[in-house]
């Protein structure tokens, strides 16, 4: 067993190990460490902790010293003279008309050297650039050429999960992605929803790949000819988070139905001909989902949950008996086209002259002709046209 220290950069979230050589680190603090570029100042992520002498990456450099004030002030008098030399580089690149892009500018912690990090779509022949810049700061220079994923984890951002970029929170390296792990978990091939800021494959399509290729090794394919609990079919869908198909049976192929795998037997896997292949006359059973397990306190609010439902349920019908529902029509008790109640008095029907027959009388003629005459003289009005004369009313007989 060899005792370690983990230690991280502001260049990445990556974690390194170093031989804190008998001194005790807490998480959180900043230590001086020798690294292959010289010393660096970096900060403990993990304290003192044991791990098998076949895990230590070789070489194994040491922990200096624990951080002082100093060391502090001179990091950040470096991180000011990152800010300048970002600002005089790129003027030198566009005096000498470069095709590169500066995406960051580190300084080591003594001072001694300065790395140029940049993106470039070709090669780029820097050596005059390299000059100038040697001229201008009196130390080492270096020019490193990276691609757009680097530059992602370097510069940092928000992806489309709303959270910060994986490659600057929390991954050690790349993973490999491929456009076929996409097309496993039935994702949409659009390149806007499944690259990231980068331009690249999101390296979260890595993260689940394991469990969907699982997932479809134990689901038949698509168009595959299986024997269901209804009978013979082919599977037009496959869901395969659910571990379900969608199957149009030979019998009702206009309504597909969905079973679980465990209710299918595969006739033929994938797509051909169905010549020579056998029905068994026994049909797979039908697939129940196992009941949950649940607790003894979670059965009693339950019983507690359906008593006080029946409560509410025979008090609200106790007072819908006690508060008949009264129509809408009138505030009559009953519907149209109901039967009175027994022991009610069936209303009078209305007669054909109208609700209320009108009684015979003298004026009867002349209230009906004075009706009349209003009717006449309102229709006579509304169809009246701007500008027109009223028409005289015509002498009585």
């Amino acid at each position: 067993m060899t005792e370690v220290i983990g230690a991280r950069f502001r260049s990445g979230p990556k974690e390194y190990d170093f031989d804190p050589r008998g001194l005790t680190v807490e998480p959180g603090r900043y230590v001086i460490v020798e690294t292959a570029q010289g010393q660096e100042y970096a900060r403990c992520v993990t304290g003192n902790h044991e791990i098998e002498d076949g895990d230590v990456v070789q070489p194994l450099r040491p922990v200096l010293r624990l951080a002082t004030e100093n060391d502090r002030r001179t990091w950040e008098l470096n991180r000011a003279r990152e800010k300048e030399a970002f600002a005089i580089c790129r003027k030198k690149i566009a005096a000498h008309g470069l095709d590169m892009k500066l995406v960051r500018v580190d300084c080591s912690f003594d001072g001694g050297k300065i790395l140029f990090y940049f993106t470039s779509d070709g090669r780029v022949d820097f050596r005059a650039l390299v000059r100038d810049l040697a001229a201008e700061f009196r130390a080492r220079i270096e020019l490193r050429q990276i691609g757009v994923r680097d530059e992602a984890k370097l510069l940092g951002g928000v992806g489309i999960c709303g959270r910060p970029f994986c490659c600057a929170e929390f991954l050690d390296d790349f993973i490999p992605v491929s456009i076929k792990m996409a097309k496993t978990q039935n994702l949409s091939l659009n390149p806007t929803k499944i690259s990231g800021t980068c331009g690249r494959l999101m390296c979260c399509l890595k993260y689940e790949q394991e469990a969907y290729e699982d997932a479809v090794r134990r689901c038949p394919k698509q168009d595959s000819f299986v024997l269901t609990p209804d009978g013979p079919g082919n599977i037009t869908n496959v869901d395969i988070l659910r571990e379900q198909a969608v199957v149009r049976l030979d019998d009702s192929p206009e309504s597909p139905r969905r079973y679980h795998n465990c209710e299918l037997s595969v006739l033929r896997n994938g797509k051909g001909s169905r010549d020579g292949i056998e029905i068994p006359r026994e049909r797979p059973a039908r697939w129940e989902a196992p009941e949950e397990e649940v607790d003894e306190t979670e059965l009693r609010l339950r019983d507690e949950a359906r008593e006080l439902a029946a409560m509410l349920e025979s008090s609200d019908n106790e007072d819908a008996q006690e508060k008949p529902r009264r129509s809408r029509r009138g505030g009559r008790g009953r519907r149209k086209g109901e039967r009175p109640a027994e022991g009610e008095r069936p209303k009078a029907e209305p007669s054909a002259g109208g609700p209320k027959a009108a009684k015979p009388d003298a004026d009867a003629g002349a209230k009906g002709e004075g009706e009349k005459t209003r009717r006449r003289h309102h229709r006579g009005g509304r169809n009246h046209r701007k500008g027109d004369s009223a028409a005289e009313p015509k002498p009585e007989a």
